[in-house]
């Protein structure tokens, strides 16, 4: 089961996203928010897999509360009307798995959270700055990301096998 909090100031957006995706047979929506600063207490509260933010919301933004949880595990979705420049760069700055548009269709949405959960890292094209240079530095940081993602799993995979190594029975 997905355990997902959503934050959203729009108090009819809030719960027609939690009724649509309770309806998932695979999530539960266990929280949910109307702006950042409570999205961040549900987040440390509940530990849900993943968290569903507007990126304009009262009190602290979506992208705030995202750089905010970057370190705790809840992998972030950051949903937004349209595309306005810079947050595209602190959407990868924040290390959030999803920048996606909320025009999306429903299926669409929770087939995302479904990808997400399972590690990938989806971005809207449509929200990613059209600046060359912006271009260039988001390559970059992406690339950073991947270089230490794949660290990350060799580290797993060297303690898993020295682990393995250990506890081998003799045999025979």
């Amino acid at each position: 089961m997905i355990r997902i909090v959503i934050a959203e100031d729009q108090e009819l957006l809030l719960g027609a996203m939690g009724s649509l995706l309770n309806l998932e047979e695979d999530m539960e929506v266990v929280g949910q928010a109307s702006n950042g600063e409570e999205a961040l207490s549900l987040v440390h509260q509940l530990q849900p897999d993943v968290c569903i933010m507007d990126i304009e919301m009262p009190e602290m933004s979506g992208l705030e509360a995202a750089e905010a949880l970057k370190s705790f595990g809840c992998k972030v979705i950051i949903l937004t009307t349209f595309a306005r420049s810079g947050y595209y760069m602190r959407a990868l700055r924040a290390e959030v798995s999803g920048f996606l548009l909320k025009d999306s269709p429903s299926d669409e949405l929770a087939n995302s959270i479904r990808s997400i959960h399972n590690g990938d890292k989806i971005y809207n094209a449509e929200l990613m700055d059209e600046d060359p240079i912006d271009q260039k530095q988001d390559m970059e940081v992406i690339r950073q990301h991947h270089l230490k993602e794949h660290t990350k799993i060799n580290t797993v995979k060297n303690y898993l096998t020295t682990i393995l190594d250990k506890i081998k029975l003799p045999t025979g």
